[in-house]
């Protein structure tokens, strides 16, 4: 939607869980927008540093030599209160008694629908970045951290599939993803993993058994099942007990975890970052707003927001289906 705002001051928050490359998208909206005479507030601890008034100015140096740092400078925080109306009503008054004219949210789903809702009761000028490591964002190919994420779990993988030959044992590596299958998934094709278990799918322990029996019998001393987490604790230790049970395969359980939050992020998510900044402030100064910035087939495009506000899962068929082609 196209609007008429004059545009002289933006404020940038980060909200949600944390993901490699938000650093690089705060330092390429601020100098986007210092480069074109905007003035720049960043909020700490995203909605909730909002609701508690914690601005600081920033300027070019404000950003300086954080590309290479994962996690955010500004930090970040879960604010369940925004589902209210009226807390949403306060968060306006907040950024119009401090002079903002705009607001860029840098986060996840929960975050974008805060940014929308603010659009829509308020009229405030809104544009989005995705900046989860679960890649769920509906409208996007790619969110900004899932590939350092994945990188970072490929590396531990690769690392536990040397101990896992020496001993000739079986691991369960448990990755992050409690709604989104995409990093088990990118991470089981990458690692030449034997199987990968989804939370939304049936387990199935006897194909498993027999995957790892199928290795074994043509000469294979070790196995890597990929796990994504899920929304209940223990599906990892779930599996090695009933692998016991059913086959008398005796797996070890090890679990990333927030490992894969952290850490300097790859140039692939630096450079996304980088452009989707970029876009987003120029969307924003010409009047395009609420918008996402979104990576569609090559390229960074402004979206409407309202079309990005859902959850997408990369589980798809030919994906799974590469990698039990891969895996025998």
């Amino acid at each position: 939607m196209t609007q008429n705002k004059k545009i002289k001051s933006i404020a940038v928050l980060t909200s949600g869980g944390d993901s490699p490359g938000m650093n690089c998208a705060i330092r390429s909206v601020v100098r986007t927008a210092l480069g074109r005479g905007i003035k720049v507030y960043g909020i700490k601890r995203g909605y909730l540093g909002l609701l508690e008034s914690n601005f600081i100015e920033m300027n070019a140096s404000s950003v300086g030599n954080i590309i290479q740092h994962g996690g955010t400078i500004l930090q970040t925080s879960r604010c369940p209160e925004f589902h209210k109306s009226e807390v949403r009503a306060k968060a306006y008054k907040i950024l119009q008694d401090k002079g903002v004219d705009a607001l860029v949210v840098i986060g996840g789903n929960g975050s974008y629908n805060g940014g929308h809702l603010l659009s829509e009761e308020h009229g405030l000028p809104v544009v989005c970045l995705p900046g989860t490591i679960d890649n769920d964002i509906e409208g996007t190919d790619y969110s900004i951290g899932f590939d350092t994420a994945v990188q970072t779990a490929v590396d531990a993988v690769d690392k536990i599939r040397d101990t896992a030959h020496s001993h000739e044992r079986t691991f369960i590596v448990e990755v992050m993803g409690r709604r989104s299958s995409a990093i088990a998934l990118h991470v089981g094709v990458c690692t030449g993993a034997e199987n990968i278990v989804f939370p939304s799918e049936s387990l199935d322990i006897k194909q498993i058994s027999s995957d790892i029996k199928r290795g074994i019998k043509r000469g294979k001393s070790s196995s890597i099942i990929i796990c994504a987490e899920g929304n209940e604790p223990g599906l990892s230790y779930k599996i090695k007990e009933e692998l016991l049970k059913d086959s008398g395969i005796d797996a070890h359980v090890c679990i990333l975890g927030h490992i894969q939050r952290g850490g300097s992020p790859t140039s692939i998510d630096r450079f996304l970052a980088s452009r989707m900044g970029h876009v987003a402030i120029e969307a924003l100064l010409s009047g395009n707003y609420p918008i996402a910035a979104s990576f569609v087939k090559g390229e960074v495009i402004p979206l409407d927001l309202s079309q990005c506000l859902g959850k997408k899962d990369e589980y798809l068929p030919h994906f799974t289906d590469l990698a039990r082609a891969l895996s025998i």
